[in-house]
């Protein structure tokens, strides 16, 4: 028996050597890239995303149901209401108000004295005229200062100049609130950016995922191994709960814990880490059980040694392969039911958007040529849960401990 030279050195850690493994797995490295660039989005969050209002919630009723790289001209009015100043770190986690309000328009504006007008897009091309003040499209609103009129707003900011050479400033400043938006996936029926609710819908279900891992790791490490480990009484109550509630199932058990913790963001979460720990509890009792019996714990009683530190220090860091690998598996099953759960509405609750929640929201424009709505986040959580059972068998695989041989 001969070992491969240049896979396998006498000095190559084994995890060293699962790395390598890991790498030379294509399949593998593609999933974890997808994942890592999903993570990347979801922490950037707002500020990446076109509209960064909080939850992506700018309604823009006139192009509504719009198709995927869909342009259009906007001019942007101030609102009337101070600025309120956002740092970036806020942005990052939970957006910021938008101050302005985007009127869709086509054709070219009209400029009549101070005030312009311009036509609001229809799809027909039948959309009404909208004439506004010119200070009004350009100022914030002075704190103290309240605003009734565009013409009273106008005299307080720039009264003493000339009132040609203003008109003409106050054009040329107009000039520059118009700008062309685009929608790279289109808008919804309340005309939302789909791109920008799909990117904070990320937020949604990776949060889900490594919150309900977290909960099923502790939950399931612990009971698993004080039932492989102490055995006995200990181990035949551990087993009942668990044969009990792994024969309840999965859907109808999450369900019951949403309704009793109610419905929102972090309960969602909760729920479904509490009905994923048997898988691990199972997995964790039979490794301990398999190694308990091994010289090196042997030789740990005999140095008096806790059983706390056993099994701690010396069993768990020997059964973390098997239990890396469900974890995969689970993150994947975490993303899908959380978005069962937004589908039949008793997970994350509207406005907050997530993927299963969109597809609710949007499956009935199937059969009114609109549906890409309801296609893009299928397509986003059909990618991100293959992406997790393909980095899960990477892992398997990795991880595993027989040697090759020539």
């Amino acid at each position: 028996m001969f070992f491969r030279k240049k896979k396998y050195t006498a000095s190559g850690s084994l995890s060293r050597l699962a790395w390598m493994r890991f790498l030379r797995n294509k399949t593998g490295v593609a999933a974890l890239i997808v994942i890592l660039l999903t993570v990347v989005i979801a922490m950037l969050g707002y500020l990446i995303t076109p509209d960064q209002t909080p939850f992506a919630n700018t309604h823009i009723l006139e192009i509504g149901t719009q198709k995927p790289g869909f342009q259009v001209n906007m001019l942007r009015v101030r609102k009337n209401e101070p600025e309120i100043p956002v740092s970036w770190f806020q942005k990052m986690i939970s957006g910021a108000p938008e101050s302005f309000l985007y009127i869709p328009v086509e054709g070219q504006p009209v400029y009549k004295e101070d005030h312009v007008t311009v036509k609001v897009f229809d799809a027909d091309h039948m959309g009404p005229d909208r004439t506004f003040s010119l200070p009004d499209v350009i100022y914030p609103l002075v704190p103290g200062v309240t605003r009734f009129d565009g013409e009273q707003m106008y005299f307080k900011l720039i009264n003493g100049e000339e009132l040609a050479e203003t008109i003409a400033a106050l054009r040329e400043k107009t000039e520059s609130q118009f700008i062309k938006k685009c929608y790279l996936l289109g808008t919804d029926q309340f005309g939302r950016d789909l791109l920008s609710r799909l990117i904070i819908g990320t937020r949604v279900s990776i949060s889900v995922g490594f919150i309900s891992v977290a909960i099923s790791l502790i939950v399931g490490i612990f009971f698993g191994a004080v039932s492989g480990f102490f055995r006995g009484f200990a181990d035949d109550i551990i087993m009942w709960f668990i044969n009990v509630v792994w024969s309840i199932p999965t859907l109808l058990l999450v369900i019951a814990i949403t309704f009793a913790l109610g419905r929102g963001f972090w309960q969602v979460f909760v729920a479904v880490g509490l009905t994923m720990w048997v898988e691990v509890a199972r997995v964790v009792r039979g490794q301990i059980i398999s190694i308990r019996e091994k010289e090196f714990v042997e030789a740990g009683f005999a140095l008096g040694f806790s059983n706390f530190r056993i099994i701690m220090r010396h069993i768990l860091p020997n059964i973390l392969s098997p239990v890396i690998v469900i974890s995969a598996a689970n993150f994947a099953a975490a993303i899908l039911i959380e978005a069962g759960l937004s589908f039949l509405g008793i997970g994350v609750q509207p406005p907050m958007p997530s993927w299963g929640s969109m597809i609710k929201e949007y499956y009935s424009f199937i059969l009114l040529d609109s549906a890409y709505l309801a296609f893009i986040p299928g397509v986003a959580i059909i990618l991100l849960v293959m992406a997790f059972m393909l980095l899960g068998n990477a892992l398997r695989d990795a991880l595993d401990v027989k040697v090759e041989t020539n």
